[in-house]
């Protein structure tokens, strides 16, 4: 053992013995001892600059950082092998037969995701680095129920999301700390992985979520220096793509941008999560309050705002302006419905390359035939980086536009309650991605049904028929709901939903809204894999 490293559960002990080696031990405590008082600073101005904003600062363009903006010469780290052409994108958890479906797919990409898509118990989340080991090494192939999985010739390269700079690693401590989920999750995958992936003609390709500031690039940064200089691999090897998915981050693009670029690949439009962010960084202004989900769309005036703005600062600097993703998912029972939700991919996949986007997500591997044909025949070419954009003007203003046409309705309402419950249990219950009425759901759009409901109470909203929408009325639609959830969410356990329906009732009876609901809800999935309360920060 390690000094200083404890390991706080024994669950997945076979996967412990492969990926918690002494060796990879000490390299996790090098990089916590390194950056572990940055990230907590970090963190602690998240909470400054969020106060400053409830008492009425404005979001805008940092002016120390304006020089940056205006220099045309700096631009970012041409992609790496196997990065050249990233049209599409699939996503999903790292459990083993997701990874093999999604390699196997037939996307040029696909991103494995300790992240939202993953409900990180130590199980899933150690499992998932020995699966990606596995991956890399090809020698994933199993069998299950009788039907083999084996990787195809060609699978599609790889690319690592970490968890978030919020999130602790409860299971594992150093120094009597819990580790970051962040560090965590990359330290290992890289750690395992890098030459490996290097002698095959790829590399260690990350995508980095929930940023909010260029200081936090840095930090990412830092961290990809470090590790490298560790290993002894050439700086510059890593690559990584932002997911623009906070509001602060929307306005610090290129500052993101020039922080990683010797390791950049691009920013993407985590459409989901930004509109959560844009809900909850401005929860002290009225005007800010948004109708009914569906009606939050990628052309109102704020998103598509984001996207043009996202795409122009890429090309500006030569990488790649990722699209989001489209959570439609097939429907096997019902032709018809399953055109107009096909139609709706197919739509919303034409709208982002004819904006200019190199790329796109999906959720689902039957989704990749649609994607592909509309990126084949409208992006000719790798990418779309000529495409320049230099048109856009997008202001403060623009991003901050509150103007959403919509109501905010009974139906609008009743579904954000099942979808918070339903995704709430099933998170509890160890799975951070289920399926309902066929849309993809993860930990992003739970959030912004949460913060949603939350907002709704808090400023006293109306519904369609005028009646204020209020902590009673809520608590009488969860109660009515919360019965038939596991219908719709087969696998969410009785004790999982009573927690989750606890949580939605107090949330909309806050002050303010918690920052992360996988922060609050983190100490049950780690009391599950028998941690100690004193290694878990968050609490209801």
């Amino acid at each position: 053992m390690v000094a200083g490293v404890n390991i706080h559960t024994k669950v997945a002990e076979n996967a412990q013995a492969v990926i918690l080696t002494d060796d990879a031990l000490t390299f996790l405590a090098a990089v916590h001892r390194t950056f572990e008082s940055t990230r907590q600073a970090l963190l602690a101005a998240r909470q400054d600059s969020q106060r400053k904003l409830d008492s009425g600062a404005a979001l805008d363009f940092p002016s120390e950082t304006a020089h940056i903006r205006a220099e045309p010469s700096w631009h970012c780290a041409p992609p790496g092998p196997g990065l050249e052409d990233r049209r599409v994108e699939i996503t999903g958890p790292t459990d083993r037969k997701m990874v093999i479906n999604a390699l196997n797919s037939g996307a040029k990409t696909f991103m494995a995701d300790f992240e939202d898509s993953s409900a990180p118990t130590f199980a899933n989340m150690i499992n998932g680095q020995l699966n990606l080991y596995d991956a890399v090494r090809r020698q994933i192939d199993f069998e299950s129920n009788g039907k083999a999985y084996k990787l195809s010739d060609k699978p599609a390269t790889l690319i690592v999301r970490p968890r978030g700079w919020h999130l602790d690693e409860p299971r594992l401590s150093i120094d009597n700390s819990p580790m970051s989920g962040s560090l965590f999750d990359f330290s290992l995958y890289f750690y395992h992985n890098a030459k490996e992936l290097i002698k095959r003609g790829s590399g260690p390709y990350f995508y980095l979520p929930k940023m909010e500031h260029y200081l936090e690039a840095r930090l990412w940064n830092d961290v990809f220096l470090f590790s490298q200089s560790y290993l002894g691999i050439p700086h510059n090897t890593i690559r990584a793509t932002v997911l623009i998915e906070t509001i602060p981050a929307a306005f610090q693009m290129e500052e993101i941008l020039f922080e990683l670029r010797n390791h950049s690949s691009g920013l993407n439009c985590g459409r989901w999560d930004y509109i959560f962010s844009f809900i909850k960084k401005r929860r002290a202004d009225r005007s800010a309050v948004l109708p009914d989900r569906k009606d939050v769309t990628m052309t109102v005036g704020f998103m598509d705002s984001y996207v043009r703005l996202l795409i122009q600062t890429c090309h500006k600097r030569k990488v790649a302006a990722m699209g989001g993703m489209s959570a439609q998912i097939p429907i096997k029972d019902d032709p018809k419905a399953n055109d107009i939700a096909m139609e709706k991919v197919r739509a919303d996949k034409l709208r982002e390359v004819t904006a200019g986007h190199d790329g796109t997500w999906i959720a689902h591997p039957l989704i990749n035939k649609i994607a592909m044909e509309v990126f084949n025949k409208h992006m000719l070419g790798p990418n779309q980086y000529h495409v320049r954009r230099e048109e856009v003007r997008v202001s403060a203003a623009n991003l901050l536009d509150t103007i959403v046409p919509g109501q905010i309705t009974t139906e609008g309402v009743r579904s954000n309650i099942e979808c918070s419950l339903a995704y709430t249990g099933a998170w509890i219950g160890g799975n951070g991605c289920i399926p309902l009425n066929y849309l993809m759901e993860d930990a992003a759009t739970a959030e912004i049904t949460r913060v949603q409901l939350w907002q709704w109470v808090h400023y006293q909203s109306r519904l369609e028929t005028g009646e204020i929408i209020t902590t009673a009325l809520l608590d009488k639609w969860i109660d009515e709901l919360s019965p038939g959830i596991k219908k719709i969410a087969p696998g969410v356990k009785d004790a999982d939903l009573s927690v989750a329906v606890d949580y939605l009732k107090g949330q909309i009876r806050k002050d303010w809204p918690s920052e992360f609901l996988t922060s609050d809800l983190m100490p049950y999935l780690a009391a599950k894999d028998g941690v100690e309360d004193k290694f878990t920060r968050s609490a209801l």
